[in-house]
């Protein structure tokens, strides 16, 4: 009896240890539920569609801070467009971070150059800029210009010089092969006027494919930047820019390069205070 006793109590005592020591059901479907939301918050992965979702989700849920951050993982893949450049703008901003938002709506403007989204938030980041610089009166004409040319993007202008293409080598057949007077003349015509047209969309595309290729813009990216005379940092000092502003970069030597406002003023700045656009 003494055994059957001893061996019935340790049965016992360690079936309530056991018991003791297991997670209730609840407390590990809490702790599933806790994991799947840490890592549905920000994914190990870097799959784009799913790092686009979640930073929309953020974005949208007030989280500025997360979606930059799905958004710049995204960019740090290789993969650009105006949509995605606009939305990193807005996220920075979102955190008061001027000169980043002022890069990236300038980058998606470039890709995008007439969307009027784009356009207006960029027009309102501007005005959050600390420096008030006079821009230097242009020729209408040339302004008529670079607006004409800025309506579409460099591809668009290049499928518009092709169209423009096969319309005149179109009508030059018809000026060669046609037998009635009246169709060669118009053939002749048109084949004219699709030829100048080929010519002027070619240098627009041209033009567009320079710009996105020599990035000769860039913005300050620090809070303040002293402009030097020459590229030393012991030179004298002629003007201040703040974060935010947008700058023409020329000659480059040395870690500094020499850049323009939009007033005329030239000056030095150490490269590594501003980025390209």
């Amino acid at each position: 009896m003494k055994r059957i006793f001893i061996i019935l109590s340790l049965t016992i005592l360690s079936t309530v240890v056991c018991f003791a020591q297991a997670e209730s059901p609840a407390e590990q479907s809490a702790a599933q539920n806790t994991e799947q939301t840490s890592t549905e918050t920000l994914p190990s992965s870097n799959n784009p569609d799913e790092l686009w979702q979640i930073a929309n989700t953020a974005y949208n849920a007030g989280n500025y801070a997360q979606a930059e951050e799905c958004y710049t993982r995204i960019v740090e893949q290789g993969l650009h467009s105006a949509a995605l450049y606009y939305n990193l703008a807005n996220a920075h901003f979102k955190q008061d971070e001027l000169g980043k938002a002022m890069l990236y709506y300038n980058r998606a403007l470039r890709l995008r150059p007439n969307d009027e989204d784009i356009r207006h938030n960029l027009e309102y980041a501007e005005q959050s800029t600390k420096d008030s610089i006079e821009e230097i009166p242009e020729f209408f004409l040339k302004t008529w210009i670079k607006s004409l040319r800025g309506a579409l993007s460099c591809t668009a202008w290049s499928i518009l010089s092709l169209l423009m293409l096969v319309a005149a080598l179109a009508c030059g057949l018809l000026y060669l092969l046609a037998q009635r007077l009246s169709l060669r003349k118009i053939g002749f015509y048109l084949m004219t006027v699709t030829a100048l047209l080929f010519v002027v969309t070619t240098a627009f595309a041209w033009s567009e494919r320079n710009m996105l290729v020599e990035r000769s813009e860039a913005i300050i990216m620090n809070s303040a930047v002293s402009i030097k005379s020459s590229p030393d940092r012991s030179a004298t000092e002629l003007f201040v820019l703040h974060e935010g502003t947008k700058v023409t970069i020329g000659e480059t030597i040395d870690g500094w390069a020499e850049v323009r406002i939009a007033d005329g003023r030239k000056g030095w700045i150490e490269q590594e205070r501003i980025e390209r656009i």
